[in-house]
């Protein structure tokens, strides 16, 4: 099923190969001559959809001209199981032996702050700039039971204007240090994909995509030059209207 930008999907399995052919023909149109940059997500339903492409995407497109970002990490080892970076590397990245200098990863094992400002630098040296701000081909965002996407959380919308490509933040719960994507890098993407699944992510789904003045953050995305897409299974569409 499929409303606008809203796909609905029988299962988990079927949205992870949806989502395979999907990102596999836009890495086709943009790899033929550049390389196709993506910045990753951490999250259950990114896990699933690791696992499918390295089962299945072995000779689906080049993957030695695709360059691998994140759209955030937890500060923590990259050994670390809350590494987003680890469950990427895990999942899929050592699968389809991706060469290392393809692979930025954002040093959670840093000093958050200076870390933000390196991979800021990162950004500027190997994402093309389009209005001052790094442009990915395409960002997966994961959706988090508060609104919050990345890590921008509640509170910190401001990240949305932000002239910076990276901030560092803390969750507003935990305290736990982060490194993040602003929402202003976020909507200069050409392509930005939400991932959700699961009844546990209903109530949010429906607040965010019904509710027509809301301040989640994953509300806020909305690509000035690009498109978005979110990519449901029936569990966390269930309330949608």
């Amino acid at each position: 099923m499929e409303k606008k930008n809203i796909r609905i999907f029988q299962s988990v399995k079927e949205l992870a190969a949806y989502s395979m052919e999907w990102m596999s023909l836009k890495m086709k149109e943009a790899t033929k001559d550049k390389f196709f940059t993506v910045a990753l997500s951490g999250g259950t339903t990114p896990k699933q959809l690791f696992e499918y492409l390295a089962m299945h995407g072995q000779g689906t497109v080049d993957w030695t001209k695709i360059l691998f970002f994140w759209s955030d990490e937890r500060c923590v080892a990259p050994d670390n199981v809350d590494s987003n970076y680890h469950m990427a590397k895990f999942c899929l990245l050592d699968k389809l032996e991706i060469p290392e200098e393809h692979i930025f990863r954002i040093h959670g094992e840093a000093e958050p702050i200076e870390e933000a400002k390196r991979y800021s630098l990162i950004l500027e040296e190997n994402v093309p700039l389009r209005n001052g701000l790094p442009c990915f081909d395409l960002i997966l965002l994961g959706l988090g039971e508060d609104g919050h996407t990345a890590s921008i959380f509640p509170g910190n919308t401001h990240l949305f204007e932000s002239a910076r490509y990276c901030e560092s933040v803390k969750h507003p719960q935990t305290g736990q240090q982060r490194v993040t994507l602003t929402g202003s890098v976020i909507n200069n993407a050409d392509n930005v994909v939400f991932l959700v699944t699961g009844s546990g992510k209903a109530e949010i789904v429906s607040r965010v995509l019904n509710t027509a003045k809301n301040d989640y953050p994953a509300s806020l995305v909305c690509p000035v030059h690009g498109r978005i897409k979110w990519f449901l299974d029936q569990n966390a569409a269930s309330r949608l209207i």
